[in-house]
């Protein structure tokens, strides 16, 4: 009989794509109908998974979706989110349940005193562990992310580029202490000799506008606020090489298994987030300030730097991280792959 299985992760962008493993082993390995639960900003991420036969999205009205969750008579819950409004889905639906460990005081510990009581292991290891009762066993085939057909950007038709001729660059992050300056991403630009194309939400218009207007980047194309989060990673799809900042799209870079750049602010890859390929051979240069004694200064990040100076991200170096960027598109030349990853 086949098992009915409820994932729940209500958020953000990168927190969903690191579940897809998950996701990918109870459906294969286990022949379960895998249904996700999220809210609905997130839905778009999931949506065409195929591993996943139902997505939910996180109600306002909690009697009636708890009515609904359960007359789903799930065989078991995996709670990736674990806080206290999945606590109460776990109650009020009623099904055998695991729940991840966030690790919170660990990370407090590595905050507050520099103390590193973290497991030496990715998140996606973690989040596995959370289903190995199951029967759930590694696959190491990373992560997935699937971008249908209708939301492929025609790069040629848009912008005159050509596939793994430009350089894609993730310029925002949630969080300010996670991210280069405008006039840090300008110089990054000015050092490249590919076309770069500027990716964000509509949060990061105004940044976008002062990197174009500090450039003298002979082609910098400005997508901030015009792409959905499908078409951003269509965009990643067909690029060359990636650079970003500790964010949701460096995770669809390494689910779209495409090399890049990650520059770190206050948060540290020893958080376990860092880009996941499984055993795809695939090529990432991690760029961070390791000798500060203030960072991390928060395992999210600030609006400002806590202690006024910002040396996390002013201290990175411009022509290092273009210089980054180019050796990857040198170490692969024809970086395509296809737009629909196999299920």
């Amino acid at each position: 009989m086949t098992q009915k299985i409820l994932v729940i992760r209500f958020s953000s962008i990168g927190d969903i794509v690191l579940t897809t493993p998950v996701i990918r082993a109870l459906h294969r390995q286990l022949g379960a109908e895998v249904h996700f639960l999220t809210k609905e900003a997130f839905a778009p991420i999931v949506h065409f998974n195929p591993h996943i036969a139902k997505v939910i999205i996180l109600a306002e009205d909690f009697d009636s979706m708890m009515e609904a969750l359960k007359a789903e008579q799930y065989d078991h819950i995996i709670d990736l989110h674990h806080n206290v409004r999945t606590q109460r889905i776990r109650f009020a639906v009623g099904s055998p349940f695991t729940s991840f460990r966030k690790l919170n005081f660990e990370k407090w510990l590595l905050v507050r005193f520099g103390i590193n009581r973290l497991p030496d292991s990715h998140i996606v290891d973690r989040y596995l562990a959370t289903a190995a009762s199951l029967g759930v066993v590694k696959d190491d085939e990373g992560l997935d992310f699937f971008v249908p057909a209708e939301k492929s950007v025609d790069i040629k038709g848009l912008w005159n580029l050509l596939p793994g001729q430009y350089i894609s660059f993730v310029i925002g992050a949630a969080h300010q202490t996670k991210c280069l300056t405008p006039i840090q991403i300008a110089q990054v630009c000015d050092q490249l000799p590919l076309p770069v194309v500027l990716l964000g939400g509509h949060h990061e218009k105004e940044k976008a506008l002062a990197v174009v207007n500090a450039s003298s980047h002979h082609t910098i194309i400005n997508s901030c606020g015009t792409l959905d989060i499908l078409q951003s990673a269509s965009v990643i799809q067909q690029s060359g090489p990636i650079i970003t900042h500790d964010t949701g799209l460096m995770h669809i870079t390494a689910a779209l298994k495409k090399p890049q750049v990650v520059v770190w602010g206050n948060t540290i890859p020893e958080f376990g987030m860092y880009p996941y390929y499984g055993n795809h051979k695939v090529s990432w240069i991690s760029m961070e300030q390791k000798n500060l004694s203030c960072r991390p200064c928060s395992k999210l990040g600030f609006d400002k730097c806590p202690k006024g100076h910002f040396k996390c991200i002013m201290h990175h170096h411009p022509d290092q991280i273009a210089a980054a960027a180019m050796s990857l598109y040198n170490e692969y030349p024809n970086p395509l792959t296809p737009l629909i990853p196999s299920p």
